[in-house]
């Protein structure tokens, strides 16, 4: 049992070092809310919504309140709407009326985003697939809220090539819409390889279809808090740097398990899974390149990143495992340019590239996350960097993650500004060699053989 005196321990964090609960997320499913009729659809979508999730704002108020813990982000996932809209929907544009239903659901019940304006196509897309995947680029024009993700890929079936081409150009559809605001629409965008149905962050949160009816998943983070914890044992040894992130890691998932029993118990709804991952913000002191830093780095992408943030995974993942009933999502550090003064700093610095963020994907869940890159960057390149993340996932067996941001107009040597949490980020150069034969390609790349496991 969480008790209060381990809440009083955290009061320091939360006041000093930048803790807090990212987000209490509602997974909700719309399965009940299926019809052949558009408009029954949409009536049926928004009241199920607004029903479920109608106290959302006020509980988490009330946790605030009552135990001194921020929460930053209230939010909510829904059942892939591609497969909801799938019956009636006969057109990109139909999909499009189910972003502004879901965008008014979520303005009506106080959430920060809702996630789940996505199609699962990692072995082949069906034609409601399609046509949503089509619909992306005017449905995150057209609303504040709505998320989009698309999983084109898995361990168990292989890399959709073909998704993988057309997500390249609607990439770049999504930042032509959104260029007068530097493609900031982008932002709301993630494609997956292996996406798991319980992730509570955005852009690439939705309700699985292996899910109940409704959940409820938090998200905590508190890279500040780490980073602390190691200026107390700067020089000593692996082991103790080990046990020092482990044991602050349970600290702050034992927040994450509080704030979870709470939200359950005031809003009646079941317990799901805490995910552990740190989130940095543009904060002083909120940025998990400074973690890397802490731990010997100069910066961010010398030599021994990848075994540095291997490491800061592993103890997280290990305290936070003992400290939570039930841990899913993501669950490991995320290296966003944009949201992470430290990471920033060490792209202006020259110290990290693309390809090193490529590799350091291999140890974390979102290796090319909140990356601006040139806006007359091809389609088809886009496409080859989304392919690789891709691979990575499927070959790992693990979560793997793209979010880029094309911005129209600007290039190498600019500086696009999002705001907020997102930050700002410089833009990086991407390699210029061509990949057009290969992503022009019909078909998949198969299951790799180790796939192979029933």
């Amino acid at each position: 049992m969480v008790n209060l005196q381990e809440v009083l321990e955290t009061n320091k964090m939360v006041e000093e070092q930048t803790l807090d609960v990212r987000t209490i997320t509602i997974g909700i499913s719309l399965l009940e809310c299926i019809d052949s009729d558009l408009k029954k659809v949409n009536e049926n979508v928004y009241n199920r919504i607004t029903t479920v999730a109608k106290d959302l704002d006020k509980v988490a108020k009330e946790i605030e309140r009552d135990y001194g813990i921020p929460i930053v982000n209230r939010r909510i996932s829904v059942t892939p709407i591609a497969l909801v809209g799938g019956a009636a929907c006969k057109k990109p544009e139909d999909f499009v009326t189910l972003a502004h239903t879901l965008d008014k659901a979520a303005e009506a019940v106080g959430a920060n985003l809702i996630g789940g304006y996505s199609a699962l196509v990692s072995k082949g897309m069906t034609t409601a697939d399609e046509m949503l995947i089509r619909s992306i680029p005017q449905a995150l024009c057209e609303t504040q809220r709505v998320c989009s993700s698309v999983n084109l890929a898995s361990t168990k079936t292989g890399i959709n090539m073909d998704a993988v081409r057309l997500m390249g150009d609607i990439l770049l559809q999504v930042a032509d819409r959104s260029k007068d605001r530097d493609s900031v629409d982008c932002m709301k965008l993630v494609v997956f390889c292996n996406a798991p149905d319980d992730n509570p962050f955005m852009a690439g949160a939705f309700h699985g279809v292996t899910e109940a009816d409704a959940i409820i998943n938090v998200g905590v983070s508190g890279p500040g808090v780490v980073k602390k914890a190691l200026e107390q044992v700067r020089g000593e040894s692996f082991e103790v740097l080990c046990e020092t992130i482990k044991k602050t890691a349970f600290k702050v998932t034992r927040v994450g398990q509080l704030v979870a029993q709470e939200a359950s118990k005031r809003l009646g709804i079941p317990f799901g899974i805490i995910d552990l991952s740190l989130a940095p913000t543009p904060a002083i002191g909120d940025s998990v390149a400074d973690i890397l830093c802490e731990i010997g780095l100069e910066y961010a992408g010398a030599p021994g990143t990848t075994a540095a943030l291997a490491m800061l995974n592993d103890q997280v993942k290990k305290g936070g495992v003992m400290a939570s009933s039930y841990v899913g999502g993501l669950s490991g550090a995320f290296i966003p340019v944009s949201e992470d003064q430290g990471m920033i700093n060490s792209v202006e610095a020259g110290a990290i590239t693309l390809e090193k963020l490529e590799a350091m994907t291999c140890v974390c869940s979102v290796g090319l996350d909140m990356i601006a890159i040139p806006g007359d960057t091809p389609a088809t390149t886009i496409s080859g960097m989304i392919a690789d993340e891709m691979a990575l996932g499927m070959v790992n067996q693990k979560t793997t993650a793209a979010r880029l941001i094309p911005v129209i107009g600007k290039g190498v040597g600019d500086t696009v500004e999002f705001g907020g949490l997102f930050g700002y980020a410089p833009i990086m150069p991407v390699n210029k060699f061509s990949c057009a034969d290969f992503i022009n390609r019909q078909g998949r790349i198969p299951a790799p053989i180790h796939s192979f496991k029933n």
